[in-house]
């Protein structure tokens, strides 16, 4: 067996992914003190384009960048926000995931300049967000609010608040823990307020498949409980073949007893139906746990639902 000196890894480079990347290089250091680091940036077409992203083909726009200089040899580790990689298709032939980081806070916070609670918000407060999942949460809750069109990383978001553009914003908790902007939230949200996407708070570690010196130097990250959130969630989303304009939601739990159990949602982009199935695995496997969850969705018609959605 070959054991890796150098590890090269790619990310996007945004402030946050290259947060997440120095997390990952801090853990790794602790695992293998021997073991040496580098950084390789790249930027998508998922952050130069400012437009609708199903124009670009979803969520992928995030992550082809990355997997191209993975699969051409630039890199050797890619570091993914799980909620970015789509789930209704493959990774890309040759890579797989080695490990799932300890997952992070799965909420949703508010940032206002005031301070205000999303529940003290004045009607017509423009909510500065482009997530279709956060959209219909809103109207369903909250259709006194405004949303308004903003996309972008994390910080550009919190300049364009700044500079007026949005009222308000909602953004991931984990993420304003990552970029030290903690102390802008006004109000986290609970899950039953605001369901998380799927994967939140879960960074994966992508390789090679051939690349086992590589695999073989970061599975130690690994975190089991995780893996077996992630599993589920994944077969979830792969189950109900959502697009990027579903406003689709939902979280697994493994409990400290070890009992592992998934809620999810599915809505109409206007809040007006909402389906919602919670399930325990019991003796199910993860992925049988996400695909008993999905049809739970599915006899309540969330085929239709999606289906219904333009994309």
């Amino acid at each position: 067996m070959t054991t890796a000196e150098l590890i090269r890894i790619v990310s996007r480079s945004s402030p946050m992914a290259l947060a997440q990347v120095e997390r990952v290089r801090a853990e790794l250091a602790a695992l293998r003190p021997g073991l040496r680091t580098e950084v390789v940036p790249v930027t998508t077409s998922g952050d130069r384009w400012m437009g609708d992203l199903a124009r670009l083909g979803g969520k992928g726009a995030f992550t082809k960048e990355v997997d191209a200089a993975l699969l051409a040899g630039e890199a050797d580790l890619a570091v993914h926000c799980l909620k970015d990689v789509p789930a209704d298709r493959p990774l890309p032939a040759g890579t797989v995931f080695a490990a799932y980081l300890r997952r992070d806070d799965i909420r949703d916070a508010l940032v206002h300049p005031g301070g205000l609670t999303l529940d003290e918000l004045p009607p017509g407060t423009r909510i500065g967000t482009s997530s279709v999942r956060r959209r219909a949460q809103l109207a369903a809750s909250h259709p006194h609010l405004e949303c308004v069109p903003m996309r972008g990383n994390a910080n550009s978001r919190l300049a364009k608040l700044a500079a007026g553009e949005a009222d308000a914003l909602l953004l991931a908790l984990s993420g304003l823990e990552r970029i030290g902007e903690t102390a802008r939230i006004g109000e986290v949200l609970s899950l039953d307020t605001m369901c998380p996407p799927i994967g939140a708070g879960i960074l994966a570690l992508q390789c090679r498949a051939e690349d086992t010196a590589t695999i073989d130097a970061v599975t130690g990250l690994g975190d089991h409980a995780t893996w077996r959130e992630a599993s589920a969630e994944r077969m979830f989303l792969h189950v109900l073949q959502g697009h990027c304009n579903s406003p689709i939601a939902g979280y697994a739990r493994a409990g400290a007893d070890g009992r592992l159990s998934l809620r999810g949602r599915v809505f109409t982009p206007d809040g007006k139906r909402v389906l919602d199935a919670h399930e325990w695995a019991g003796a199910l496997s993860p992925e049988d746990l996400g695909t008993a969850t999905a049809l739970a969705l599915k006899r309540q018609g969330a085929s239709e639902l999606i289906a219904a959605i333009p994309h």
